[in-house]
């Protein structure tokens, strides 16, 4: 079976080796080159012929929208993934109206690339699940809005009420006594429901509208309950490093349920995060391997250098083996994926910091 001949442009060295990394697991693609900027893009494209290429928006002399309809219309039977971090409605919808054949966001699962991949090949366009929910809610009603209340079943606001409670879904489906399948079956159609994209809005929804279940269960939902309640909470020092404004905030939102008594800081560059634990005592650092221009492994050899006592948790949307050595290396505590910091993992990660 020949190969997809797949062409990488992305200006950051760590996230073009995750991408490759993945790939390179698939037997059916072979990465033939890389780019880091708009000129490079263009060169590689042509000396290289690929079937495929991916592009991050965000790159040196790159205008990504002009860039892909010029693509475009010199090679017309390339196929154009973009793959980016970036998640705003003018990059989404202005690319694929270019001739983009699909968008994939950087912190959706590993397995979804391929997918991605396979799909554009196959002649149809891809949008990564978050998008496509993304854009299905603008013609909707907003999302998490009070009048979502009255489409859920009482089995939906029990298993609302467990997500509250700070339950991963092997806890719920213990507690349910059903398959974990079957959970997440059910907490798809609870998304959709309360037009949520993901188990921190579903929270984020009970949190703000207690007054709707106090009528509806059995029990009140109360804020801020957690299924660790009896257990005292020391306060802890927690910064979170990463370039993503969106992710900050959801990250500070989840910390908040998992470990009420943490104080967050945030910070989106190495000098910020140097600034931060110069100025205070910090006892915990969550650092995203992808900090723009820089990385999480530089990042935490500066800090530790500030700041030896500090502990530190290595993040990355790609686990790649490599990465995971380079962290340890560096003096972090655990190198995680992204998609697995549930609030249940954040919360036991918090206690081993204090510990």
């Amino acid at each position: 079976m020949q190969k997809v001949r797949i062409l990488i442009a992305d200006d950051h060295d760590l996230v073009r080796k995750g991408i490759r990394s993945v790939l390179e697991e698939c037997q059916e693609f072979e990465v033939v080159g890389e780019a880091i900027d708009g000129p490079s893009l263009f060169a590689a494209i042509g000396r290289l012929a690929p079937d495929c290429v991916l592009i991050d928006v965000a790159m040196p002399e790159f205008d990504p929208i002009v860039a892909v309809q010029q693509i475009r219309r010199a090679h017309p039977q390339l196929k154009i993934l973009i793959v980016t971090a970036h998640d705003d409605d003018v990059y989404v919808k202005g690319l694929l109206a270019a001739g983009a054949d699909g968008y994939h966001l950087k912190d959706g699962p590993l397995s979804d690339l391929s997918l991605a991949l396979g799909r554009i090949m196959m002649g149809e366009q891809w949008l990564s699940s978050s998008l496509v929910k993304k854009l299905i809610h603008e013609k909707t009603e907003p999302r998490g809005s009070s009048g979502s209340i009255g489409k859920l079943s009482a089995g939906q606001f029990e298993l609302l009420g467990l997500l509250q409670k700070g339950l991963d879904n092997k806890a719920i489906a213990n507690t349910l006594n059903k398959s974990i399948k079957t959970i997440e079956n059910n907490l798809t159609r609870l998304y959709h429901n309360l037009n949520v994209q993901s188990r921190l809005e579903a929270v984020n929804f009970a949190n703000q509208h207690p007054e709707l279940f106090s009528s509806s269960l059995n029990q009140p939902i109360q804020r801020n309950s957690t299924m660790f309640s009896s257990t005292p909470l020391k306060p802890i020092s927690v910064l979170l490093v990463d370039d993503n404004t969106h992710y900050r905030h959801e990250f500070k939102n989840s910390l908040n349920i998992a470990y009420p008594s943490a104080n967050v800081s945030e910070a989106q560059s190495i000098s910020e995060a140097v600034a931060q634990v110069k100025a205070a005592p910090i006892r915990l650092v969550f650092v995203d391997m992808i900090l723009n221009k820089e990385n999480g492994i530089e990042c935490i050899h500066q800090m530790k250098s500030a700041s030896p006592d500090t502990r530190f948790i290595l993040m990355s949307a790609y686990p790649d083996r490599e990465f995971h050595r380079m962290g340890i290396e560096a003096g972090a505590l655990a190198f995680v994926d992204k998609k697995d910091l549930d609030i249940a993992t954040l919360r036991q990660i918090v206690i081993d910091a204090i510990n």
